[in-house]
């Protein structure tokens, strides 16, 4: 396991956060179409990360990834590429796991890596959608605590 360390972003690191968000998205929802992506850059930006409740990881004091949380919902979790398969999104999981109840989700069904990861992280498939913007396949994913 990589030695990480979770905290809060600073304001002024939200830019390098918009910048794993847009790599990650390019890469792992390759079936969209990138220009949707590039048009989402100034609302992540503007709108999302300042609306959300974020945590980064960090290894050698280098953002890697980032959790983000509104209440029980979580709106993101994205790892590098080429820091993934190191235990830091199941770090970064665990951490905003332990003051919640419950945590849902949005995930593509053709984003199998993503979902396979939630499957093995505790979360089970509560519905089924299609994202408006996209039109694509959504699964809705939710993990409760167990008493």
């Amino acid at each position: 396991m990589t030695d990480t360390t979770i905290r809060e972003p600073r304001e002024e690191e939200l830019d390098r956060l918009v910048d794993i968000w847009l790599k990650c998205s390019l890469i792992s929802h390759h079936f969209i179409d990138a220009h949707y992506w590039q048009e989402q850059k100034d609302a992540m930006r503007g709108l999302y990360l300042p609306l959300s409740e974020n945590y980064v990881a960090e290894v050698e004091e280098r953002i890697v990834g980032f959790v983000s949380m509104m209440g029980d919902y979580m709106a993101a979790l994205f790892i590098e590429p080429e820091y993934q398969r190191r235990k830091i999104g199941r770090s970064l999981l665990q951490y905003v796991k332990q003051n919640r109840e419950a945590i849902h989700l949005k995930v593509y069904a053709k984003n199998g890596d993503a979902v396979n990861f939630y499957k093995q992280n505790g979360f089970h498939i509560s519905g089924t959608g299609r994202d408006e913007a996209t039109g694509e396949e959504e699964l809705f994913m939710e993990w409760r605590k167990k008493d």
